[in-house]
């Protein structure tokens, strides 16, 4: 992401390299996590790999899938519009990270799923088991997995790190109360689906107008 940003202008294959080679580190991480964890006496049921509570959890799934999906979409579509330095910020980072082209979107929309899947097995369930392993008390637990989430989050800045964090700590908690990781999966995975779509389609477009606005003479 530092090169990323340092880049004058951003073209579509630094883009999709970014994309791949964060799949190729997200899934070889789980798997030597995943790896370990099973060497180490963590079964499925621990690592929240269940049904959990059934039909609840199912429908807790996908109600809060689409109240996630239409929150964050409105979400980035008020923040393109405004004038706020966070706003600015994030117009910003959406021109250099999110997609551009459908080719682009494709890979993308790999990665969102990737993410879903390995960061919420990673930090809601091998790091939640590792620390009720250790016998800390759920409030305890539920903080320092959130702070972990929030601190793999730092390229998004204090704010968007701090923010992260607090989504982190409300997976955490569903996590725990469903004994489950599908729900928190399958909202991570749409948090990033709106956000490639959604990003590309407000962020990207509202950074670019001013350079359509005021092309840079030669």
């Amino acid at each position: 992401m530092s090169r990323l940003r340092a880049l004058r202008q951003v073209a579509g294959r630094d883009r999709i390299k970014l994309y791949l080679s964060t799949i190729l580190f997200q899934w070889l991480l789980t798997a030597v996590i995943a790896w370990r964890a099973f060497a180490r006496g963590l079964v499925r049921l621990d690592l929240g790999i269940s049904k959990g509570e059934g039909s609840a959890v199912i429908v807790v799934t996908v109600l809060g899938a689409i109240l996630i999906a239409a929150g964050h979409w409105m979400n980035l579509r008020r923040m393109a519009s405004s004038n706020h330095p966070a706003g600015e910020s994030l117009r910003a980072l959406g021109s250099r990270l999110f997609p551009g082209s459908p080719v682009e979107l494709a890979v993308y929309l790999l990665l969102a799923l990737t993410a879903g899947v390995c960061e919420e097995f990673i930090f809601r369930g091998f790091v939640i088991a590792a620390l009720v392993r250790l016998g800390l008390a759920t409030w305890i637990v539920i903080v320092l997995s959130s702070v972990l989430f929030g601190l793999a989050h730092l390229y998004q800045g204090k704010g968007g790190s701090l923010a992260t964090g607090l989504l982190g700590a409300l997976f955490a908690m569903a996590r725990i109360s469903y004994h489950s990781l599908l729900p928190v999966t399958v909202w991570h995975a749409v948090l990033d689906l709106v956000a490639g779509i959604a990003g590309s389609k407000y962020l990207r477009n509202k950074a670019e107008e001013p350079e359509k606005l005021n092309p840079v003479q030669v």
